[in-house]
């Protein structure tokens, strides 16, 4: 209600009379904003409709580059490498300028080879191996992290980062030159500590000793993503719940077990989830170290994709391997994100 103390009003019809130099004036109170409503309609007020649909368009207006960019630069590709797979292409087709479909004799030739099965069991145990131990290393690394004082851990992050940084082939080069057979450091430390046979060990010379040295590198490459992640995660913990376990008599264990852990499983999952996804598709540090050899026996699917589509001159061979390793990790895609899903529902 406004006031005015230059006129005074008496009450009429009411019986009362108002408090003297005080005029009531038709206005409305205030609502639980504190600002006054009035009749009409100022500026700015009222529903607009098309204002309304245009603000809940703008995320896609905003979406949509990305999303051209996508489908242009992934789904062409994708699109062009699955009609590939059901044709018979080689070098007479190319320079013929010849379309010689197959339909799924590709599928078929691959699905029926042995070959291709072994590959399939090998990535996979490969993966396996190299998932583990970069989780197991790089949240024992994520954890130090968390421990360590600002100034050492301002150090290791560095030593991580930097490794990060390495460009795949110029780490695979240096891991080449560490492990060479004749001059290599590697086996110059292993000889000056006694192993005198080791000398000049060929790391590449069979199945076991060059995985290894592959999953060495590969390692090395993806504790980094994976320390930092946890070592985020672990900065999201409240102090509080520390102090409260160790109130209750907790040792590390037990406050790593019910204080720690629960936070940081989601990324734990999460990022086993793209460990898998990056390191199944591994291409450079395998073709770069010693191009699937020796004897083909270190082919994962993707070098075997390359082995017999560009290798051998077989492009549709190729193509259609390709499309089974894009299909393998769709289904583990598909298996993430309905984990994800159900573990949001039983949360809710």
């Amino acid at each position: 209600m406004s006031v005015q103390t230059d006129r005074t009003d008496t009450g009429t019809g009411t019986g009362t009379a108002a408090a003297p130099g005080v005029r009531k004036t038709d206005v409305s109170p205030p609502d639980g904003t504190g600002i006054r409503k009035g009749k009409g309609k100022g500026k700015g007020q009222g529903k607009d409709p098309a204002g309304r649909r245009g603000g809940a368009s703008a995320p896609y207006v905003l979406l949509l580059p990305a999303l051209l960019a996508t489908v242009i630069l992934l789904g062409w590709p994708l699109i062009k490498n699955g009609m590939l797979s059901f044709q018979n292409l080689n070098p007479r087709q190319l320079i013929l300028h010849l379309t010689e479909w197959r339909g799924f004799d590709n599928y078929t030739d691959v699905l029926s080879s042995a070959d291709f099965w072994k590959v399939v069991q090998r990535t996979v145990v490969f993966t396996a191996v190299n998932v583990v131990l970069t989780m197991v290393f790089g949240t024992l690394v994520g954890l130090l992290l968390a421990r360590l004082g600002k100034r050492m851990r301002l150090v290791l992050l560095l030593g991580v980062v930097l490794a990060w940084a390495m460009p795949v082939i110029a780490a695979t080069t240096v891991y080449q030159w560490l492990f060479a057979q004749r001059f290599g450091v590697v086996n110059w430390l292993l000889a000056k500590a006694g192993w005198s046979s080791m000398a000049d060990y060929n790391w590449f010379g069979t199945q076991l000793s060059t995985f290894s040295v592959i999953t060495l590198l590969i390692v090395w490459q993806s504790i980094p993503f994976v320390a930092i992640n946890l070592y985020a995660a672990t900065t999201t913990i409240p102090k509080e719940l520390y102090e409260a376990a160790s109130i209750d008599g907790a040792g590390t264990w037990k406050s790593f077990s019910s204080v720690t852990f629960p936070f940081i499983r989601p990324f734990l999952w999460a990022t086993t989830f793209l460990e898998v996804i990056w390191i199944f598709k591994a291409f450079p540090q395998i073709f770069a170290m010693n191009k699937g050899g020796p004897d083909r026996l270190t082919e994962t699917l993707p070098i075997y994709a390359f082995v017999e589509g560009p290798g051998n001159q077989h492009y549709g061979m190729g193509a259609a391997i390709s499309f089974l390793t894009i299909l393998i990790l769709l289904a583990l895609t598909a298996y993430y994100l309905r984990t994800v899903l159900k573990q949001e529902e039983e949360e809710l």
